[in-house]
């Protein structure tokens, strides 16, 4: 039997930030999934977490582990997939390190993920992104750093990951008149900025505090900004820009939201799906597409492009009572027969 705790701290801190180069955040996710997952397995087992072995954690402890995630703990199919993915993750890993698992390895992998919803993604429109630019007190040290942020997360459509991670060498300049953005999967980018997001960049380094920081932008404490902190000020500046456009009220506005409408308007400007994936850093083409389902712009092309079959003009004539009448009484007669 073979202790699980080793193993999977070499995984957590050696393997995924080192040997795959893995962000700090799918980091955090994968050691919270196991972080879920040792906690049930113990106590299904009655075991402490530090006494798990990794034999224990087979195909049929997953699978219950799976279904407790979503019956439980209400989680959706697709957190029920990423749990999957780290596990599977996990025991690829042990492979090379533990070639006796490879039978429970191969089984676990045989877990099939389970099928989603692909719904269209959510984006603002062109009066509502303004509204909630324009929702920032510019009056204020905060309210300049706030408005910042929504124009660059907005016109460069960063993942938030990419936005609070940004450092002031990432910027060309006191002209603020492009960044270097490291993206997802390691992929780096440079991406040039409208003269209103440059402005903005600019006003909001004329006051940051000179503190020796290399992060561009920075919580009231004067320490980096996390992904809960924009959180929270994104949802504080929809509440306001909802008193001038009321339709924002009836949306969920995330920080990946702002990212959707950057590609829904550039989609729309450019017509060219191409054009978008190279601005957002994706890795395919694939993975863009999600924006033409939901632009409506090309399938009117298509719908005018052909011509609708004509439909063949008459007048309704209701049937006759007395007809009606007779063909419901020879009915009832032959049931009764």
């Amino acid at each position: 039997m073979t202790a699980l705790a080793p193993h999977l701290a070499a995984f957590l801190r050696e393997h995924l930030p080192h040997e795959r180069k893995a962000s700090p955040h799918t980091c955090a996710t994968y050691a919270y999934s196991f972080q879920i997952l040792v906690r049930f397995a113990a106590c299904r087992l009655n075991v402490k977490p530090c006494q798990l072995e990794i034999e224990q954690l087979d195909a049929p402890l997953v699978l219950a582990f799976l279904k407790h995630i979503e019956s439980d703990r209400g989680n959706s199919a697709r957190t029920r997939n990423a749990r999957l993915a780290a596990v599977n993750s996990f025991f690829r890993f042990l492979e090379y390190r533990l070639p006796s698992c490879l039978d429970q390895s191969r089984r676990i992998h045989a877990i099939p993920m389970k099928k989603t919803d692909e719904a269209l993604v959510g984006y603002l429109t062109r009066e509502e992104m303004q509204a909630l630019l324009s929702a920032p007190d510019a009056r204020t040290k905060f309210g300049v750093r706030d408005r910042a942020m929504l124009h660059l997360a907005f016109a460069a459509g960063l993942r938030v990951s990419e936005l609070i991670s940004l450092r002031l060498d990432h910027l060309d300049g006191q002209a603020c008149s492009s960044i270097h953005v490291m993206g997802k999967g390691r992929r780096e980018r440079v991406l040039p900025l409208w003269k209103e997001t440059a402005w903005a960049l600019s006003a909001w380094l004329a006051i940051r505090p000179r503190d020796g920081s290399a992060e561009l932008f920075s919580n009231a404490a004067g320490r980096a900004m996390t992904r809960s902190g924009f959180e929270y000020i994104l949802a504080k500046h929809v509440a306001v820009a909802a008193q001038k456009q009321p339709s924002i009220a009836k949306k969920r506005v995330t920080p990946h939201v702002l990212r959707h409408t950057c590609a829904m308007h550039t989609l729309q400007a450019t017509r060219d799906v191409r054009k978008v994936s190279l601005w957002l850093g994706h890795a395919s083409l694939q993975s863009t597409e999600i924006y033409l389902r939901a632009d409506p712009t090309e399938k009117l092309e298509a719908l005018t492009a052909i011509a609708p079959l004509s439909l063949q003009k008459g007048r309704f004539r209701p049937p006759d009572k007395l007809l009606a009448m007779l063909k419901n009484i020879g009915r009832s007669k032959n049931y009764a027969e």
